[in-house]
């Protein structure tokens, strides 16, 4: 891949080649078909088969393993998703499968052993034991590279089962990050809304002075009381809704009794992704849109596997043969196969060929998927960081400028108390819609770090930085 060097302001797309060491192995030794090469070009096995789960069985031992502390931060939360989430441990299951298919496809046909006895009671005979030939062997000759053609098709099934693999635990990936930033942001603002109920408490409480020294009416402490039970009581809602947020996180990372209860980490550092550049990548990377080229594949081979079904296939058989009648020992040996006039396997090479054409159809589909994915992702990305960098920048900044002056001026009796209250509420409304920024950004980004295909995220090598 060295035509995938770092795009500056995108993605590295060069890091893809070290971020696909996750399906290798399994497509190497999946795709061991004689005469047939597997179809895609090598990449390096998954993390869990480098850590040492390289069968079912071993994946079923990892989910049963004794309980663990729930992890706190991101890249912990996705290491333990990878280890426990069953989803992954399944789509192996699905390889061992397809593997088990492969080898069987390629398998000869058993020989048969007979013993015929025939004309029994035969008068002629001295014995009445008529003729008696054991033991009689007969074996199928297979024509046409059948079975070859057969482990080709079973070899591109084992690619796809691979690639589900690889798809699943990037996946898996992706939904566990947008949920820890869920739950993160969440944290954020219960953290949020408890330093303003604080600020609005403080006010209230100066509020309560001011009003003994007949510096404001009645009304400004009433309406300094509404806005702090306004924020109490979307800080009692946050509180409610955290805990879900955590069953969702524990959830999706594979193991609903290990929830946490608080996840560490930071708003900071988001990465940068650039449309094109993702699309781009999307596209030529991503698990589904390889699984829909090896599907042409496999319908490809299927077509070839169909046209050779006519050919017929020739049985041989030979035995020994004792006849009681005249006391003799004789042999035989004989040759059949059909003879195809009807039935030409036309209805199977027809499907075929249509499956193939319909296989060709699906990687556009596949593709406009994939991209339409990429850029709402990239769009909700985009607008979601936007904002944030306009209310961190910008906003918020002036707003708890215009507090401070506004608070400074009342206590030099400048204005009314209303003011303060305004300007406190631009600064909650604008660390709140910070938070609520920041969250969207991060989640769209997880989403993105998905279909990317990113092993180590944010910090990782394919979220290039400006």
């Amino acid at each position: 891949m060295s035509e995938c060097e770092p795009v500056r302001g995108g993605i590295r797309l060069k890091s893809f080649a070290r971020n696909l060491w996750c399906a290798g192995v399994a497509l190497a030794a999946g795709c061991a078909t004689p005469g047939v090469g597997p179809s895609l070009a090598p990449v390096p096995a998954p993390l869990r088969f480098a850590q040492g789960a390289q069968a079912p069985q071993a994946a079923v031992r990892q989910v049963a393993h004794a309980e663990v502390a729930p992890p706190e931060r991101v890249e912990d939360f996705v290491r333990f998703a990878l280890d426990r989430n069953p989803r992954l441990a399944r789509a192996e299951f699905a390889i061992e499968a397809a593997r088990g298919r492969h080898q069987q496809a390629g398998l000869y046909p058993n020989p048969e052993l007979a013993v015929n006895w025939d004309e029994l009671g035969d008068r002629s005979s001295p014995d009445r034991l008529g003729i008696l030939t054991a033991p009689k062997f007969t074996q199928t000759l297979v024509t046409g590279r059948k079975l070859t053609l057969a482990q080709a098709v079973a070899a591109r099934e084992v690619d796809r089962a691979t690639l589900d693999l690889l798809d699943e635990r990037f996946e898996v990936a992706a939904t566990v990050r947008a949920a820890f930033y869920e739950a993160h942001a969440l944290q954020e603002r219960v953290a949020r809304l408890d330093e303003l109920v604080k600020l609005a408490e403080a006010a209230v409480s100066n509020g309560k002075a001011l009003l003994a020294a007949k510096q404001i009416a009645q009304l400004d402490l009433l309406q300094l009381e509404v806005e702090r039970e306004r924020f109490v009581a979307e800080l009692r809602a946050a509180h409610k809704e955290l805990p879900g947020a955590y069953r969702k996180l524990a959830a999706v990372s594979g193991d609903s009794s290990a929830i946490p209860s608080r996840v560490t980490g930071t708003f900071d550092g988001l990465p940068d992704y650039d449309a094109e550049s993702a699309r781009a990548a999307v596209l030529a990377y991503h698990p589904r849109a390889r699984a829909a080229r090896v599907e042409v594949e496999r319908a490809r081979a299927a077509v070839a596997r169909a046209e050779a079904e006519p050919i017929p296939n020739v049985t041989v058989y030979a035995g020994y043969v004792r006849q009681f009648e005249n006391r003799s020992n004789d042999g035989s040996v004989g040759v059949s196969m059909p003879v195809p006039v009807w039935n030409k396997n036309q209805g199977g090479i027809r499907a075929a060929r249509a499956e193939l054409g319909m296989a060709i159809r699906a990687v556009g589909r596949a593709e406009n998927e994939l991209a339409a994915r990429a850029a709402t992702a990239h769009q909700a990305y985009a607008s979601a960081r936007e904002r944030a960098t306009v209310y961190q920048k910008d906003l918020l900044p002036r707003a708890e400028e215009a507090l401070r002056l506004s608070s400074a001026a009342f206590k030099g009796g400048q204005f009314e108390y209303l003011r303060v209250i305004q300007a406190q509420r631009a600064v909650a409304e604008a660390r709140l819609e910070l938070n609520k920024a920041l969250g969207e950004a991060w989640r769209a980004a997880a989403e993105l770090s998905g279909l990317l295909l990113e092993e180590s995220w944010p910090d990782g090598p394919a979220a290039a930085r400006p």
